[in-house]
């Protein structure tokens, strides 16, 4: 008999419910969210028998350290998705009965009654990769929205603002060495153009 180990993560703890293949509840467990949270969940779960899966809700999401950490461990782990945990605890009560040791066995008995879920794999280079691309797009996004605020205070500053693109901080800076400030807001204004350079 293999024991399905359902999970449901949250930012400060994580509820576990482990479930036979009858869907019979056996133990659950709320622990913290902390450094040793892996080790925790598997001192608990090593009470079951070795042949043990364990399903955690949104493992790319809010579960991802967590299910990430039990694969390092050599654990089973299976993603869930919360739409499928909803709809096995919607539709075996009637109505969705919402709090965390009810969420944990439905993400174990949606594992348990499906069997298209993706195996939770460790990281690899495609990950780092698609990583680093965010990182490059948040920066563009942060660069863009910079300049836009730059370019909305040279529009205060000057008639028609800068005449030239914003990627060129030599020619910003070139312009406000022009600026003659005249009262406290202009001085105000060439203070924070100073600041975005």
């Amino acid at each position: 008999m293999s024991i399905t180990i359902g999970i449901d993560p949250h930012k400060a703890s994580h509820t576990a419910v482990a479930v036979d293949d009858f869907e019979t509840v056996i133990d659950e467990i709320c622990i913290r969210s902390c450094p040793t949270q892996a080790v925790l969940l598997r001192d608990w779960a090593d009470g079951f028998r070795d042949d043990r899966t364990w399903a955690v809700e949104s493992a790319q999401g809010l579960g991802y350290l967590l299910a990430q950490q039990l694969i390092a461990a050599g654990e089973t782990v299976v993603d869930v998705p919360a739409v499928r945990a909803s709809r096995v605890r919607t539709l075996s009560t009637g109505r969705s009965q919402k709090n965390d040791p009810n969420d944990a066995r439905s993400v174990a008995i949606a594992a348990l009654r499906a069997n298209d879920l993706a195996a939770v794999l460790p990281d690899d280079h495609t990950r780092i990769l698609r990583l680093l691309g965010k990182r490059h797009r948040d920066l563009g996004r942060q660069k863009n929205l910079e300049c836009n605020r730059l370019h909305a205070l040279l529009l205060e500053m000057f008639p028609g603002g800068a005449d030239f693109k914003m990627s060129s901080m030599t020619r910003v800076d070139v312009l406000l060495d022009r600026f003659i400030a005249t009262d406290s807001m202009g001085r105000q204004r060439l203070d924070l153009a100073g600041r975005r350079r």
